[in-house]
């Protein structure tokens, strides 16, 4: 790994980005020196600016108490309102088509509520089989409330048997000679398992024109990959914001909504006060009057400290921007899949689509000796100071982030799963 090791260095004295990583904290791990960290796909790294953001409102709240509605540098009624510009940066969305509001799977049974109107002749939902399961748990969930069984209304596409991710046509074939039944299109934009990038604009086009809803869970592709929701028009979209987006444990999570049903108050939704026309909402009327745009999905007011972490982290976003932190992510993701050719092919597997358009920056591994010497070697990893991330049944996630991960991280990992693999 010497030679590796000098050419990583170089990489990344060369990195535009690099001054990024100094600007999080790196857990200290069992040698007493910061860990080679690949969990940024199930938890991001902490901002140093975030404490500073969360105590700034905790010294407002102090001095002001419920004047700091109002009068804080960052007013908290409309606080969620300081990171829609980004937010919509994020994903490809105007800033009326963006709301950080909830947790993704409560935004997700929102937008259902809304969008998902079965009817006798068109009542089945798409998704790919071994989704996340908290989306599959909303699904039937609302299939059951609606009279709907599993069994009838429940489509799944599944890989091709000896395969680990979908074929595109294979879902656009499914689309087109069933969607004449299908009500809703769901499908996650980077499936979290195998790290596979859907064609979302394709799916997209595809479902719409068969008379579909569309919508996408963002969770492991916002922060990820770039996004242009607004131009490739899926209805609705819901993403989480404690992965790449790096807003902490149970961030406050985020909700598109296209701008052709900003103003479609007809439609069925589950209303609450902050989605309230704003001018008039503390007049406390009797009647739900909803404000145009993803807003008006809102439940309640925002969660200050929920939120001040995140926006910490979208400083950084903006600053590194999309299209830097992609171009980074392509390079590292393709320097870490070069290593895992030379040092360990004949003991592990790469189960992510090879092609890096279809990928974002997690490589799924799978232990050719099966589940139990694969689990041991994720053991190993984060014994030795290399914290990945492990999903059943059998696939160590490595997410090599632009943000704030470097070419010497991946010469450290390789270099030890080589070692545990000897």
């Amino acid at each position: 790994m010497d030679t590796p090791l000098i050419s990583a260095r170089t990489l990344d004295e060369a990195d535009e980005l690099a001054a990024f990583r100094n600007e999080f904290h790196l857990p200290i791990g069992p040698k007493g020196r910061p860990v080679a960290y690949f969990a940024g796909n199930s938890l991001g790294l902490q901002p140093k600016a975030a404490a500073e953001r969360v105590e700034e409102e905790l010294t407002d709240w102090r001095r002001l108490g419920v004047l700091g509605h109002h009068a804080a540098r960052r007013p908290w009624v409309k606080y969620h309102e300081f990171l829609t510009e980004v937010g919509a940066q994020l994903t490809g969305s105007l800033p009326a088509e963006v709301v950080h509001m909830n947790s993704t799977t409560v935004n997700l049974h929102l937008m259902m509520a809304s969008f998902y109107r079965p009817t006798s002749k068109r009542f089945r939902i798409l998704m790919e089989k071994g989704s996340f399961p908290s989306d599959r748990y909303a699904v039937t969930s609302h299939l059951g409330w609606h009279g709907l069984t599993e069994s009838a209304a429940l489509l799944e596409c599944a890989p091709r048997a000896g395969e680990s991710v979908l074929r595109n046509e294979d879902i656009l074939d499914v689309i087109a000679r069933q969607g004449s039944e299908i009500a809703l299109v769901l499908f996650s934009g980077v499936q979290y398992a195998t790290g596979q990038v859907f064609d979302m604009p394709a799916i997209t086009a595809a479902a719409h024109e068969r008379g579909c809803i569309v919508g996408f869970d963002l969770a492991h592709a916002v922060g990820n990959i770039p996004l242009r929701m607004h131009d490739w028009g899926p209805d609705f979209a819901v993403w989480c914001s404690y992965k790449y987006l790096n807003g902490g444990p149970g961030a406050v999570a985020g909700c598109y909504v296209h701008e052709r049903h900003a103003r479609d108050f007809a439609r069925p939704r589950l209303g609450g006060w902050w989605g309230h026309d704003k001018d008039s909402r503390f007049l406390m009327d009797a009647q739900f009057v909803p404000m145009p745009g993803a807003e008006g999905w809102q439940l309640s007011n925002p969660p200050v400290l929920g939120l001040a972490p995140l926006l910490a982290a979208y400083e950084l976003f903006e600053r590194a921007t999309v299209a830097r932190l992609r171009a980074k992510s392509i390079r590292l993701t393709g320097f870490l899949e070069g290593l895992l050719t030379r040092e360990v092919a004949h003991a592990v597997e790469v189960v992510t689509p090879r092609d890096p358009q279809q990928r974002g920056c997690q490589l799924s591994l799978r232990v050719k000796e099966g589940r139990q010497r694969g689990r041991e070697t994720f053991e190993r990893l984060e014994a030795a100071g290399v914290i990945c991330d492990w999903r059943e049944p059998d696939i160590i996630r490595a997410a090599p982030v632009p943000l704030y991960n470097n070419y010497s991280d991946v010469c450290e990992l390789v270099k030890n799963l080589a070692a545990i693999l000897a």
